[in-house]
């Protein structure tokens, strides 16, 4: 997801680099535009640093004589590309401009051209906040649906005392996310999540493993980071990146992932196993690699723990969701998980259908728990993710009028 995030000219504006860095621990892309006041208080290098993208500073692009048609549509193509615009700090001047539709900059031209949700965050001395005029654009704007993040009342830049301090930035970035869909029910959880295969070594050059590619683990991973939580994420070797602010370990061996999510459960009040973990590794690796016969080879196979099993052992308080591919009797069998490895929830797909599970950016799946059965059909991976956590919640949810 990305957000367009506005920049307007105040003392305010230099926290707006704190708002960058904290959407992008929640997985969203960011790109600054500032207004000609903004540039007076915090230089556009900045913002360039911190989001990696550019930082729109005028309606036309600089440097281009004479503007060329790229710089002259560029806040279409940026209104058609955002999922939300989130302006922060937003002064009396872009209020009024917003409410009353003058189009004389990127960021008051941009917010005409979008049809993304918006999100103002205003600060401003209290007599300005307080004017009648301000009011009335606010209301204005408020009944087209922005979101306005009402400001603070305290010790101003001014040195006067009263409303019209920013909001703090987690206020302003709930907000942008709520704007987004993404509600923040998983604030002060920590998600510990496994992901991707594990590799059973077989001699220096070989290993056993399996077709998980670790994008249903990373979905839940950026989708729980989005929803508030801070996330512990354990993974195998996948080709994929893991979201920016996961905490991740990286692991090979199934003994090696059972090794750090012990080591991690502590953290935790939930855990998500997606992992693919292989059930069987060979009993001792060879040193040298193994040259090539013309007769048969035999491999001698011991199990790897069963690291569901010893979660399940050794857990306090937390939820623990297991996922379990299946190719037949799929509800049967995963059933049958549910209840001996004491899960509160498991996911469950038939990787035997084509085009799902394995590999793929998309997947059904059904969520068991003890007392129902979710299904969900095919859709991404993304979507499953939102639906597992919203299990979750329900989880969590039953749990705490259950022990009330």
């Amino acid at each position: 997801m990305k957000i367009a995030l506005g920049v307007s000219g105040g003392i305010a504006a230099y926290k707006a680099a704190e708002v960058v860095r904290l959407l992008q621990e929640r997985g969203i892309r960011v790109q600054v535009i500032m207004t000609q006041a903004a540039q007076e208080f915090i230089r556009p290098l900045t913002f360039a640093t911190l989001s990696g993208e550019k930082v729109i500073t005028d309606l036309f692009s600089a440097g281009a004589e004479p503007p060329n048609i790229d710089s002259a549509v560029e806040h279409i193509a940026v209104a058609q590309a955002i999922d939300a615009l989130l302006v922060a700090p937003t002064t009396a001047d872009i209020l009024a401009k917003f409410a009353q539709g003058l189009a004389n900059d990127f960021l008051s031209t941009l917010y005409l051209a979008t049809t993304a949700p918006v999100v103002v965050a205003p600060a401003m001395n209290v007599n300005m906040w307080e004017h009648a005029a301000t009011q009335a654009n606010v209301e204005i704007l408020r009944k087209r649906g922005v979101r306005i993040v009402e400001p603070g009342e305290g010790y101003l830049a001014c040195g006067m005392v009263g409303a019209g301090r920013l909001a703090s930035n987690e206020a302003i970035v709930a907000a942008a996310l709520e704007a987004l869909g993404a509600s923040q029910d998983f604030s002060g959880e920590t998600v510990l999540i496994t992901a991707g295969p594990t590799r059973e070594k077989i001699d220096p050059v070989r290993y056993l493993t399996n077709r998980s590619s670790g994008r249903m683990g990373y979905a839940l991973a950026e989708a729980a980071l989005r929803r508030g939580a801070r996330v512990l994420l354990v993974t195998g070797p996948t080709a994929i990146t893991p979201p920016g602010a996961a905490e991740v370990t990286q692991v090979e061996s199934a003994q090696e992932m059972h090794k750090a999510v012990l080591q991690l459960l502590p953290e935790a009040s939930i855990v998500i196993k997606t992992a693919a973990v292989a059930d069987y590794r060979p009993k001792a690796a060879s040193v040298q690699k193994i040259k090539r016969t013309t007769g048969p080879m035999n491999l001698d196979l011991e199990p790897t723990p069963d690291i569901l099993a010893g979660l399940s052992r050794a857990k306090q308080n937390q939820l623990i969701i297991g996922f379990a591919a299946e190719t037949e009797n799929v509800l049967e069998n995963a059933r049958k998980k549910l209840a001996a490895k004491s899960l509160d929830a498991i996911v469950v797909n038939d990787v035997s259908r084509k085009g799902i599970g394995f590999d793929s950016e998309r997947n059904a799946v059904t969520i068991l728990t003890r007392d129902e059965a979710v299904e969900v059909p095919e859709t991404t991976k993304w979507e499953v993710a939102q639906r597992v956590l919203d299990s979750i919640v329900k989880l969590k949810k039953r749990a705490a009028i259950e022990t009330a």
